[in-house]
């Protein structure tokens, strides 16, 4: 006798095997557990511990790419506030010695200039309203009209769905140069507009007007895409409670999907108002009248015209870039996760 109490078998073989769980029931609570552990679309993750060499051997990587591509930047900021004699040079001036406005003020022809300046060529404002205008249109009424269509792919259910869908990815195949003369006659015999008779003849159309600028960017397959594929993350039941609650279709696509979709919203607007901004080809041919001129195609002309006035081109592409940066510095965070959850989601 050990004066130890030792367990009967049956009971000690009972406590080591697990019970036996029905098959139903165990696959019952693997996905309770699966949904336990999923995260809601756009929640934050859990950031994964990085040692030190590996943080360091990133710095190392990325460091010299962002010089390599900040650098062209800084120094047409830095030549835009330099005198046009210390622009080029060598070793170039990073930061000015004796820095001056007078590259704004020659461009923008404002302010006190000399005889030299005044006899210059110059810049004209209204080339940057009219890119503001044309680009803030385009993104305004693209982000609207995308994401209608959007919400209509992903959670509208009507025959050839899937096949009108295909088509609109196939249209992003074909390059912009092979709709360009069509989308020119189409602009050209416009009904009613630019002195056009019921057939679209007689006249210019949308030609040479704002018009012609901004309808053909109010809808992008790209755009429909990207907010398509984050709508489909979002839950069908919160649609239904809101049928329920006797809101119209319209009314959940404003109250319900928009709110949910900013940082795609935010992502589509960037790249849509990145795309109009930056857009060179399509005002240089439609566009005449030099009061509608954009940004862009103003540049262009100003360089024909002034092939040595560096400090005030320079002066003029500071300018017209610095919005772009605006816009990405205050969409930023939207732009990042908007992009991250679409790619993921699909």
């Amino acid at each position: 006798m050990t004066g130890v109490t030792e367990e009967p078998t049956a009971s000690r073989f009972t406590s080591e095997v697990e019970p036996v769980i029905p098959r139903n029931l165990r696959k019952d609570r693997r996905v309770r557990k699966d949904r336990k552990d999923r995260k809601p679309a756009g929640a934050p993750q859990e950031k994964e511990h990085m040692s030190l060499r590996a943080k360091l051997l990133t710095y190392l990587v990325l460091a010299p790419l962002a010089i390599l591509f900040v650098a062209p930047f800084a120094w047409l900021i830095s030549a835009s506030f330099q005198p046009i004699g210390t622009i080029f040079a060598n070793p170039p001036t990073w930061i000015p010695d004796d820095p001056t406005l007078g590259g704004y003020k020659g461009f923008l022809n404002v302010g006190d200039l000399t005889q030299a300046q005044e006899a210059q060529g110059h810049g004209n404002w209204r080339w940057f309203a009219n890119s503001a205008f044309v680009a803030i249109t385009i993104t305004v009424l693209q982000t609207f009209f995308n994401a209608m269509c959007a919400y209509t792919f992903a959670k509208r259910k009507f025959p050839g769905r899937n096949v009108i869908f295909v088509l609109f990815l196939g249209t992003m195949m074909v390059p912009g140069q092979v709709t360009l003369i069509p989308n020119y006659i189409i602009i050209q015999h416009i009904p009613f507009f630019g002195g056009n008779d019921w057939l679209g003849a007689g006249g210019h159309g949308w030609l040479d007007s704002y018009w012609g600028l901004i309808m053909p960017g109010i809808v992008s397959a790209f755009g429909i895409f990207l907010l398509r594929q984050y709508m489909v993350s979002i839950p069908n039941e919160l649609l239904d409670a809101a049928r329920i609650d006797g809101a119209s279709e319209f009314r959940i696509f404003w109250s319900v999907i928009l709110p949910l979709c900013m940082p795609a919203l935010a992502a589509n607007a960037i790249f849509t108002f990145q795309g109009a901004w930056e857009d060179f080809f399509w005002p240089l041919i439609i566009m005449s009248d030099p009061d509608k001129v954009t940004a862009p195609v103003g540049l262009a002309l100003f360089v024909v015209q002034n092939k040595t006035s560096w400090n005030l081109l320079f002066a003029g592409s500071v300018i017209a870039t610095l919005p772009m940066i605006l816009v990405f510095i205050v969409f930023q965070r939207h732009f990042v996760r908007g992009i991250a959850v679409t790619g993921i989601k699909g």
